[in-house]
């Protein structure tokens, strides 16, 4: 009885799965737009984490580079 029970259930919440996928809207063109931005803001989100990343390796290096430079004039 309970395999019954459960494979009735099991049925009616597909059933219910699937009228709902087919209950879904199509995209209008404000949804497509809206899309795209979120793409192109995602896109040039990276694009600056990118340069941050190499800006912040620029200014370790010439920070490095005037460590050393200090250390040469003391030297002397």
């Amino acid at each position: 009885m309970k395999l019954k029970s459960t494979m009735s259930s099991t049925i009616v919440i597909t059933a219910l799965l699937a009228a709902l996928c087919g209950c879904q809207k199509p995209e209008g063109p404000a949804e497509q737009a809206g899309q795209k931005i979120d793409k192109a803001v995602d896109k040039a989100g990276e694009k600056i984490n990118q340069t941050t990343e190499k800006l912040g390796e620029k200014v370790e290096k010439a920070g490095e580079d005037i460590k050393d430079a200090a250390k040469r004039d003391e030297k002397k």
